[in-house]
């Protein structure tokens, strides 16, 4: 388990949340790597789009997003009701601090403790940094989704990484 660096707190995401979490999500997009998306959503559509259970901030002493976490289901078919997918996103000046494995380690417990068993994600080969992040929190890697669909014009493959819950079976 990663316990967040000092003073650095991992708590639910609020409304007043909002404006960093989409800031660190557009600089994610801009880097290119992170995401199929090339425009950050408004507030209301993240919010409608994600389980309001499961959104995590890493915030510190003063309250400044570092990073987030957030699930979406993957349908709404009652058989996948413990399948969800997830995003991860921290600011560039706060990474490398152990930012995203303690907002993973949190949101597995969440997710965990309200008996979702798997928790996937698609992450794009070229994103050494999340592959990485993902190996360490126990996500494998169950594929690759070959030239899964566009971006910025160049065909992208996306790994399909799954965390499944040891304990819920």
């Amino acid at each position: 388990m990663t316990a967040p660096p000092p003073g650095v707190r991992v708590v639910p995401m609020r409304p007043d949340h909002a404006e960093q979490v989409l800031a660190i999500y557009r600089r994610g997009i801009e880097e290119g790597d992170a995401t199929f998306e090339t425009t950050a959503p408004t507030w209301e559509e993240f919010d409608a789009a994600r389980l309001p259970d499961h959104r995590l901030s890493a915030v510190d002493p003063t309250g400044r997003v570092l990073g987030w976490t957030a699930v979406s289901p993957v349908s709404d078919r009652c058989a996948y009701t413990g399948v969800v997918e997830h995003s991860v996103y921290v600011h560039p000046e706060a990474r490398g601090r152990r930012i995203g494995s303690a907002l993973l380690t949190a949101l597995l417990a969440s997710t965990e403790a309200a008996g979702i068993w798997t928790v996937q994600s698609g992450v794009f080969p070229e994103n050494a940094a999340s592959l990485a992040l993902h190996h360490r929190a126990g996500f494998r890697t169950v594929g690759t989704r070959e030239r899964l669909a566009r971006h910025h014009g160049t065909w992208r493959d996306v790994l399909l990484l799954e965390h499944r819950s040891p304990r819920i079976t």
